[in-house]
């Protein structure tokens, strides 16, 4: 699905066109703010608010590659545990054409809103984690694009090193509900420091439900931010 600029009275007004007509929640999207909007005078000068909506990518969730890869989806789903066999196949073997040495252990929830997971345990996790975590987002989208590709399915696998992903969402949760808080008592927006796709998400589900604020993003590819605003009323 592609991205979408709707516009409305207000920024809110906006999303919810947005994503009334794309069918989607806001965990799916991400919202970029291309303009606020002002209020006129006696009617004359007013600006609507301009807003793109962006449906995050799961198979990716790369850290700014595009959605090309994701293979069209099939009226049958994929069995899961074929899914998680190939997407260990497809660890394992990029584990061993890097010469890394390390277990992979898939792990399964009976919440079907949660992925199934892949956690990597190895002796040197730093290289498979790199800067931020560029690598491992790298190779979870690898690992998604050739699973989605072999079974021609939109995939979503998550993969983990060492339990970095878990203590990272963990981490931008607590910031994402201190910086909520910040908004609210100053009544002014706040811009994070720039994030991967997948962590700019986690943010956005963080704070989807807190009614006094609203987050959408700026900038572009590693150096996208998430902005957490207070919410206009019209």
């Amino acid at each position: 699905m592609e991205a979408r600029e709707v516009s409305g009275k207000t920024v809110e007004e906006a999303v919810e066109t947005a994503l009334s007509e794309m069918g989607l929640n806001r965990s799916d999207v991400e919202i970029e703010v291309l303009q606020e909007g002002k209020r006129g005078i006696l009617g004359w000068g007013g600006e609507e608010a301009l807003v793109k909506i962006i449906p995050l990518v799961s198979a990716g969730e790369g850290g700014g590659m595009a959605d090309e890869g994701r293979a069209k989806p099939v009226e049958e789903a994929p069995d899961n545990d074929a899914i998680g066999e190939t997407a260990r196949n497809v660890v394992e073997q990029i584990l061993s054409l890097m010469d890394v040495s390390a277990s992979v252990e898939m792990i399964k929830y009976d919440d079907d809103d949660i992925p199934l997971t892949l956690e990597i345990n190895s002796d040197d996790p730093g290289i498979l984690i790199g800067r931020r975590g560029q690598s491992l987002s790298a190779l979870q989208y690898m690992v998604n694009f050739i699973a989605s590709r072999k079974h021609q399915s939109g995939v979503r696998v998550i993969v983990d090193v060492a339990g970095y992903r878990k203590r990272r969402q963990e981490e931008l949760s607590n910031t994402a509900l201190r910086i909520a808080d910040m908004v609210k008592s100053k009544g002014r927006s706040i811009m994070l420091e720039p994030m991967l796709a997948w962590e700019r998400r986690a943010v956005h589900i963080t704070l989807r439900d807190d009614l006094d604020i609203t987050t959408g993003s700026v900038g572009t590819g590693d150096r996208r931010k998430v902005v957490v605003s207070p919410k206009k009323r019209s």
